[in-house]
């Protein structure tokens, strides 16, 4: 083999090599940073959700509280995995991480107890960083 041969070989397995360890680094560079940490409340009366829409940025730890103030509801992002049951009058608080692309997802109650259940919409809005 001539050396430069030897050459372009190491120069191709180097970029190969940059390839595959460059998205590597990236992620857990990003992964070392702290989530930022993104607070709401919802409350939810005479079937629908107040606010109706929240923002938060790609990879935020989102801390929901969502209240009931007459009747049980639930809350659900299909995309996050994330249904919860909220008992009449009650309060339950719960996190996630808004770890899926920038986009709208909406959320909504899932209960079928009441037709009215079914109107009951909102949207995240994640946003890229």
């Amino acid at each position: 083999m001539t050396r430069t041969r030897r050459s372009i070989g190491f120069v191709l397995m180097s970029a190969a090599a940059t390839l595959v360890i460059a998205p590597a680094v990236a992620r857990l560079l990003a992964q070392e940073s702290p989530p930022n940490r993104r607070e709401f409340t919802i409350n939810a009366r005479d079937y629908h959700f107040n606010p109706g829409r929240i923002e938060v940025t790609v990879d935020d730890l989102v801390k929901l509280t969502v209240r009931s103030e007459d009747v049980a509801y639930s809350f659900t992002i299909d995309q996050f995995r994330v249904s919860k049951r909220i008992p009449a009058g009650g309060t339950v608080t719960f996190e996630f991480r808004a770890d899926r692309g920038p986009g709208t997802y909406s959320y909504y109650s899932n209960m079928t107890s009441d037709p009215r259940h079914a109107g009951m919409k909102g949207e995240l809005v994640v946003k890229a960083r």
